[in-house]
């Protein structure tokens, strides 16, 4: 049991003797219950998991390319110099910086989703806490807590949930002001959109731009290797060559030591003939 509980079960017995003579009024609501009834935390919530879901997809996307280079460095990397080695290599590392970056900006601690979350699901939850706080005052309870808080309720009775009290209260609250906070929130959600649309349109450029350095770098380590791999095939046939021309060479070479010795051995029988006759 955490000191939040201790906490509360010392505030309820010193509350529960002062209120003695009246007797207690208490209700609980479920926070999670009624955000997951109220249409705007809804739409808000998807909203965020969408935008979430691309940023995910642009993630992945940028990590698929840092691995595809990864991949074809190993397989090109016994045709390359060191120094176009250590090219490839800082230029991989570079893009994984940036991709990290970019997972830190979007979903790090002070990133896009918890501040969008908090632009957008805010003031639906600051909505429910003025409800639960008219409805305190109006019923005259003495305490109002919520179901999944961090507060640990062992056991409740359900007549002490005013959790749907609390959801048509927020509606009757939304007839009476439906239209200036419906403008309020369209106008929240274009601003939304015109930022993260600039944002987006930004990031696609550079993600373009990165796109296109990145293919003209393939292309020049294509090309590079390539020439590479000709001028191997060069220097091989080159040695190939010289090769053929020396084996060439001591088989003329061997072919006239052979002659020779025949003329020389044809000679000294003809002289031992003469000698002879």
């Amino acid at each position: 049991m955490n000191s939040k509980v201790l906490l509360v079960l010392v505030v309820l017995m010193t509350s529960f003797y002062g209120f003695s003579q009246r007797g207690v009024r208490i209700g609980y609501v479920d926070m999670e219950y009624i955000l997951e009834n109220v249409e705007e935390y809804r739409d808000a919530t998807e909203q965020l998991n969408a935008k979430a879901e691309k940023w995910k997809q642009e993630i992945d996307l940028k990590q698929s390319v840092v691995e595809q280079m990864k991949k074809d460095l190993m397989a090109e990397k016994v045709l390359l110099t060191d120094e176009l080695i250590a090219e490839r290599e800082e230029e991989i590392q570079i893009l994984e910086k940036e991709m990290l970056d970019y997972q830190q900006d979007r979903f790090g601690p002070r990133g896009d989703l918890v501040l969008q979350k908090q632009l957008l699901i805010q003031p639906i939850q600051d909505q429910v806490f003025n409800e639960v706080q008219k409805i305190g005052g109006n019923k005259r309870y003495d305490f109002i807590f919520d179901k999944s808080a961090d507060v640990v309720m062992l056991y409740s009775e359900k007549r002490h949930d005013i959790s749907d009290l609390v959801l048509r209260e927020i509606g009757r609250t939304r007839k009476v002001s439906a239209s200036n906070r419906k403008q309020e929130e369209q106008s929240r959600l274009e601003q939304f959109e015109a930022e993260e649309a600039e944002a987006d349109e930004e990031i696609s450029d550079a993600l373009r731009e990165r796109q296109e350095n990145a293919a003209t770098a393939q292309a020049e380590r294509e090309k590079q290797a390539e020439a590479d791999r000709a001028e191997k095939l060069r220097l091989r046939e080159e040695r190939k060559k010289a090769y053929e021309e020396r084996r060439k060479k001591l088989l003329e070479e061997r072919e006239a030591n052979r002659k020779a010795k025949l003329e020389e051995r044809k000679k000294a029988q003809e002289q031992q003939k003469d000698s002879i006759g």
